[in-house]
């Protein structure tokens, strides 16, 4: 993946992007354009494997498959033709009728995972159909659930009602507790020189690729870089009352230790037509004070148009590249100073 990038200087050999939801299939995106068409053989994401919403949840529960929906957004970001097989793989079915509300991408998936015998080959056959520019991996091929314990005590379960609360979580568990890593997961960040985490909601696209056994670990003893994406805004119910300092501290306690060499977070104004729709909601901008001083905050703007508020693949990946670049540097001038 090395070569000059758009924004200038060098780039990573291999990059893992570890996520879910919206926020990894930006990254991606936002990688696959910024190191053009012959730079993505080192990039690999990881994705959580925990939906049981919508289309995902209604084929875990009706054929017995790995939920799909995460990993068919990260294949169409990573697409050759992305606006082609956005519109297929994207599509989904009008509510009415066996088929409503389910994505075609989804099914072909299914399918192709009775076809082959194997949710992994589903994921191979189907990257090749879409001639994606990476690689994707689910963080784990165990049938996995998500376990939210309340500060109240009490528990919540499963990923969309987890998602759907605004009580505030102590801990995210994983049932079964003990969850194998997918094929290849711990082996790409060992290789790894870049380590891109999030953004996304902090409990369920975050957090639980952290849960799964040896993916902690491996994250931790990597000679990568480690960078933590920030969100823009507070979430609206798993995670609206904390800050952005407070997510780094779940990160770090529920992988067991110091996790991230550096943050990446928005710094610029937000439009006040989309900011006051999200005022209304509940969510304000994310306060990033209070961050350790011995990890390094890079701000840039980041906010992508549209109307919602999201972050900008291009502008998000290029900032993501600048503190590498920094924290590389800073490392290399430590190392030859102590030599």
């Amino acid at each position: 993946m090395s070569g000059p990038g758009v924004s200038g200087g060098r780039l990573p050999e291999k990059v893992v992007a570890l996520g879910g939801g919206t926020g990894l299939p930006s990254m991606l995106r936002g990688f696959k354009e910024l190191m053009g068409h012959e730079a993505t053989d080192g990039l690999t994401a990881i994705v959580t494997m925990t939906d049981d919403g919508g289309s995902s949840g209604r084929l875990r529960r009706g054929l017995g498959v790995p939920p799909p929906g995460d990993l068919r957004n990260c294949m169409v970001a990573l697409a050759s033709e992305e606006d082609l097989f956005s519109a297929l793989f994207q599509h989904r079915f009008d509510e009415a009728g066996e088929l409503g509300g389910h994505t075609l991408g989804n099914l072909v998936m299914a399918a192709l995972t009775e076809q082959t015998g194997s949710f992994r080959r589903a994921i191979e056959t189907s990257s090749q159909v879409l001639r994606i520019r990476g690689r994707i991996l689910p963080a784990t091929l165990d049938d996995v659930r998500l376990e939210a314990q309340l500060e109240d005590g009490s528990r919540l379960h499963g990923e969309s009602t987890i998602g759907a609360s605004d009580r505030a979580i102590r801990r995210i568990r994983l049932v079964p507790r003990r969850v194998r890593p997918a094929q290849g997961v711990l082996e790409a960040i060992a290789e790894a020189d870049l380590i891109v985490i999030g953004p996304g909601s902090l409990y369920t696209s975050v957090v639980p690729n952290l849960l799964v056994d040896g993916i902690a670990e491996a994250l931790r003893r990597s000679p990568a870089t480690r960078i933590f994406i920030g969100n823009l805004v507070h979430e609206r119910g798993e995670g609206r009352a904390l800050k952005g300092a407070e997510h780094l501290g779940v990160l770090e306690r529920h992988a067991g230790d110091a996790l991230v060499d550096a943050i990446v977070v928005h710094d610029g104004t937000f439009d006040a037509v989309r900011l006051e729709r999200y005022l209304g909601e509940g969510s304000r901008p994310l306060d990033w004070n209070g961050v350790p001083d011995d990890i390094p905050i890079h701000r840039a703007p980041l906010l992508a148009d549209g109307p919602k508020l999201r972050h900008d693949p291009t502008a998000t990946v290029n900032a993501i590249l600048e503190a590498w670049r920094m924290h590389r540097a800073e490392r290399a001038s430590r190392w030859g100073n102590e030599g």
